[in-house]
């Protein structure tokens, strides 16, 4: 079966799905907006919508509130707060949707970024009668540490400011300069009550001066890329097929996730970390052949040469393949409650490849307040975000994070336990930002 580059865009184009996070201080209402956009879209079932009613009656409530649509634990719903990530898949003609209701606390940073690491997009909610806060500041920052592509500014409960235009006009610009500070390429601001349900899924008509789209409008409507030649081609080995029966004697498959890019027939590919070359000969996906296959298919690669390729290898074109390093600087997101320090061995687990590692130097930890940098704080507790310079026991192929969210990520893991320690982004940490200075020391380390 042969399928051509236009055909693919135009099947992956028509199928778009759109993953997006949603983020604010404490009680920019958040869930609330997530509850009004599925209720309104239509992507409540009758029992959730029914229990919510009940619920909300319990609670002396005239109206349901449609945040415990989204604020599922127990001390969720009693504190009134969001505490953990809650996913929700729901989805319109136009596109699908994966949606991600992280917390607002400043303990729960780690939550957000858990929650936004894979989003597009990210919803940023500000109470239009406090403005640009704190909290505001931190979540822009993790937007533009993760390289989120597009941001949009909910500027919510226009209702409490009379839906004056002059206080939604003054909270985007001072966002949207703060937010271009940090290489964030687009932010769409837009004055909503989602509450009363003002331009979240139907325009509002105590804002004729807003001439935008609705959140749910721009959602539909944002690209998404899926430009197959704009990517590194990147694949993982996950596991290598040797069936060795009488019908497929001969047979050696390299399986695994298309992290990024397209591979085809034909295409000559350098395996790494030992630089081996061949050829692609044959690419299988559920059980058929096919001339290329792209992100994020699960396939099996045939390559013409016998080379030695186990589980953490990886393939890439042999014309854009990355170096490698056993050296890694990268800014991270504590998310354990055990701290980092340096000196610590770890693990650390790139794609398939989990190898050992040691943490050399904390350069700094970032205050995300002003953007400020604490030099050599000697560790990392939860919710920090500092860079770090980490030495592998064997060579890594890193993309930057810049260029590649999925091969330019790694996670730094306890030996002991296996506890994830710290999600880490390698090369710099803004699009906007310096590097930091790094100070060699190789004594006293064993590689």
């Amino acid at each position: 079966m042969s399928t051509s580059t236009e055909q693919l865009s135009e099947q992956l184009a028509a199928t778009t799905l759109l993953r997006f996070a949603t983020a604010g201080s404490v009680d920019d209402g958040k869930s609330t907006l997530v509850g009004r956009l599925l209720h309104d879209s239509k992507s409540v079932l009758a029992d959730q919508l029914e229990a919510v009613e009940h619920a909300s009656r319990s609670r002396g409530q005239e109206a349901p509130d449609l945040a415990l649509l989204t604020d599922g634990l127990r001390a969720e719903r009693e504190q009134g707060i969001t505490i953990d990530v809650a996913y929700r898949y729901f989805a319109t003609p136009r596109r699908r949707f994966i949606l991600a209701d992280t917390p607002g606390h400043v303990q729960y940073t780690r939550n957000m970024v858990t929650g936004a690491s894979t989003a597009e997009l990210a919803v940023v909610l500000v109470d239009a009668r406090n403005g640009v806060v704190e909290q505001t500041r931190r979540h822009a920052a993790v937007a533009a540490l993760l390289r989120v592509p597009h941001v949009v500014l909910a500027v919510n409960k226009m209702d409490l400011v009379d839906y004056r235009e002059p206080v939604f006009a003054a909270i985007a610009e001072e966002f949207t300069t703060y937010a271009s500070e940090l290489g964030v390429p687009e932010i769409t601001a837009i004055p909503i009550s989602a509450l009363a349900g003002d331009n979240v899924v139907e325009p509002s008509a105590n804002m004729d001066w807003y001439g935008g789209p609705t959140v749910l409008e721009h959602l539909e409507t944002v690209p998404v890329s899926h430009d197959l030649t704009a990517c590194h081609a990147r694949f993982p080995v996950q596991y290598v097929i040797r069936p060795q029966t009488a019908e497929h004697p001969d047979y050696r498959g390299y399986a695994g996730q298309i992290a990024a890019g397209a591979f085809r027939v034909g295409e000559e590919i350098t395996v790494l970390p030992s630089g081996k070359t061949s050829t692609i000969t044959g690419i299988d996906a559920l059980g058929e052949s096919v001339d290329i296959a792209w992100a994020p298919q699960s396939v099996t690669i045939r390559l013409a040469d016998d080379i030695d390729i186990s589980r953490g290898d990886l393939l890439a074109p042999s014309g854009d393949a990355p170096a490698t390093t056993q050296d890694i600087e990268a800014t991270v997101c504590h998310v354990a409650d055990q701290s980092l320090t340096v000196g610590q061995r770890v693990l650390l687990k790139h794609t398939t490849r989990t190898v050992k590692a040691i943490v050399k130097e904390i350069p700094s930890r970032l205050t995300l307040d002003d953007l400020s940098q604490h030099p050599n704080p000697g560790q990392l507790v939860a919710n920090d975000i500092g860079r770090v310079v980490v030495r592998t026991a064997e060579p890594l192929a890193l993309d930057a994070y810049a260029d590649s969210r999925r091969t330019g990520s790694f996670l730094l893991i306890d030996p002991a336990d296996g506890t994830t320690l710290a999600a880490g982004m390698a090369g710099e940490s803004f699009a906007t930002g310096k590097a930091v200075a790094v100070v060699e020391d190789e004594e006293g380390w064993d590689f």
